[in-house]
């Protein structure tokens, strides 16, 4: 019970904290999760953290409170859902609430203009990261296939709207199932 509670603050505390410094949006939170809890805690591997990411997104709703739910489920259950979106949420309400209330006072106020110009640049850099590392992991595995699946989701996202990806990926699987059926 005594882990359990410590389990529950860890998941409160590290949501709360990187929610409360994280800008950018959700891909900016889903590094910054996988840094702590993969990287820094050692609660889920690596290959773990990339098929919550995939659940995440596949979920309507917001990134960053989808990881949370998630996340929450994987390190204890219906709790871990309730303490992980409560630490997620709770920054975004307070400065969005602070924010609302000073908004004339912001939106002509140079220096803070120029602070947020500046987080473009590094929310840029992290986001690249994001995408770099998990590349990286995802072509690990089933190289061959997994470049095709990021070519033709390139391909498609160009030319057609998110519909046609998914299409396109679920036709893909259907291929590679019955290609390994026949092998097997």
């Amino acid at each position: 019970m005594k882990e359990k509670r410590k389990l529950l603050m860890e998941l409160f505390t590290s949501t709360l904290y990187l929610s409360a410094f994280t800008f950018g949006g959700g891909y900016v939170i889903v590094s910054l999760l996988k840094e702590r809890f993969v990287d820094q805690l050692h609660y889920i591997d690596e290959k773990e953290m990339l098929d919550l990411v995939a659940i995440a997104q596949s979920a309507p709703g917001a990134i960053a409170v989808n990881g949370a739910i998630v996340l929450g489920y994987k390190m204890a259950g219906i709790l871990g859902i309730i303490v992980c979106v409560i630490g997620t949420i709770i920054p975004p309400i307070v400065i969005i609430s602070v924010i609302a209330y000073f908004y004339k006072i912001f939106i002509t106020n140079k220096i803070i203009s120029a602070m947020l110009l500046g987080m473009r640049a590094g929310i840029g850099a992290i986001i690249i990261s994001v995408v770099y590392d998990m590349t990286l992991s995802v072509m690990d595995e089933h190289q061959s296939r997994n470049i095709l699946i990021m070519i033709v989701s390139f391909v498609l996202n160009y030319f057609f709207n998110i519909m046609y990806i998914i299409l396109g990926c679920i036709l893909l699987a259907i291929i590679d199932l019955v290609m390994r059926r026949k092998k097997a």
